[in-house]
């Protein structure tokens, strides 16, 4: 339980490192700068400092920005997919089905399982929902509908923009080769103008924006919830924030960010282990959750799949194994040998760590958490009964 956290906090603390660097070359195109390795490296540590202040505002703050952010993203969303299909669609659906003479031989299913990874990494991030459960009122019904939210509003909206964006380009083969390596500024720069692409790159920006302040209170309050007897547990009753687990929450991807610089593709390689690390932490509590199933467990809270929880937790265990493989896979043959395998590194070197940890401090014999719901009644009596003659 405690190296779920511990790999979870990592994975998080990349993806707000993952966002914030997204962001970074949309941030040179608005502020003129050339969007060169540095460029992008100090424009995501600005990104990075805006959210954290914000976030220091207090939640009240926080939640007014979160709620702007969603707005111009799914208005943002609308208005730009509508308007390039409406007046700058170049193609039809057929466009979907079309390899343009990019096709090679070998095996389809490489080609296939390459491209899910767009899926994949559009769709993670909504468990972050559960992160302030503490703050939320019902949060054991409130979260899961909250995260199906995220899933359904967000990745429809995201679908409806890829698919808008792919039927404005006018030359896909430039983009298929390389020529053309920045397509969607192209598009609303064609679409837009000037004053149009950049007014469209600031609703952008407030998205990720929005997106690194949401994520970096998720992680503060991971962080808090693991450091409650350390100086991370100081907590600002007055804005009702943990301000040490949120400058952590910074200082932890401005770190990855700056790291980047040693690596072809950073971008790739963060949002890689960011998701192959959020996996990881979930098939953790799938397996755990699996195994008390078949041990007679009965899950007892508000949210529950009744006759479909063992189905929906096998199949999500398979699932989740094999995304993991599928995002770790070393696709770059010309890259040094640690950069094509980056993500499995990265992976291990966080697991180790943890377990360098656990077996110097045992933080995890310190917890107080009651667990005694997931296992049988016998059980429990010996525990019990152990822990009576302990004391």
């Amino acid at each position: 339980a405690w190296m779920t956290g511990w790999v979870y906090v990592m994975a998080m603390c990349s993806t707000i490192a993952g966002v914030a660097y997204g962001a970074a070359p949309y941030t040179a195109s608005v502020v003129g700068f050339e969007p060169t390795t540095g460029a992008n490296v100090i424009c995501a540590l600005v990104i990075l400092a805006i959210a954290t202040v914000i976030n220091m505002m207090g939640t009240k703050v926080l939640a007014q920005a979160a709620l702007i952010g969603f707005f111009a993203e799914i208005m943002g969303a609308l208005v730009v997919g509508v308007y390039l299909l409406v007046f700058e669609r170049h193609h039809d659906m057929s466009i979907f089905f079309n390899t343009f003479g990019s096709e090679s031989t070998g095996s389809y299913t490489a080609a296939f399982l390459a491209a899910s990874l767009i899926g994949v990494f559009q769709y993670y991030g909504f468990e972050a929902c559960g992160d302030v459960a503490e703050e939320v009122p019902e949060p054991g019904l409130r979260i899961p509908k909250s995260m199906r939210r995220t899933i359904y509003i967000g990745g429809v909206a995201a679908t409806f923009v890829c698919f808008a964006l792919i039927m404005s380009v006018v030359d896909i083969g430039a983009v298929i080769n390389g020529t053309l390596a920045d397509p969607v500024s192209a598009i609303l720069a064609n679409a837009f103008g000037p004053v149009g692409s950049t007014a469209v790159l600031c609703v952008v920006l407030i998205s990720f924006l929005s997106c690194v302040m949401s994520l970096q209170a998720a992680a503060s309050r991971l962080i808090y919830a693991y450091a409650r007897d350390t100086v991370l547990s100081q907590f600002s009753h007055e804005r009702h924030v943990p301000p040490y687990a949120l400058l952590l929450s910074a200082l932890l991807p401005g770190v990855i960010v700056v790291g980047s610089m040693i690596s072809a593709d950073a971008l790739l390689k963060i949002i890689s282990f960011s998701a192959v690390g959020i996996y990881i932490a979930f098939q953790m509590v799938v397996l755990a959750a699996l195994r008390a199933r078949l041990k007679g467990w009965k899950p007892s809270g508000e949210y529950q799949l009744g006759s479909f929880g063992l189905i929906t937790n096998v199949g999500a265990l398979i699932y989740g194994v094999a995304a993991m493989v599928n995002i770790s896979w070393p696709r770059t043959p010309g890259a040094p040998w640690y950069d094509n395998w980056i993500v499995v590194l990265s992976s291990f070197a966080v697991v180790a760590v943890g377990f360098l940890y656990m077996w110097i401090a045992r933080p995890h014999l310190r917890s107080a958490a009651i667990y005694g719901d997931a296992i049988s009644s016998r059980d429990a009596v010996v525990i019990g009964g152990a822990r009576g003659t302990t004391a």
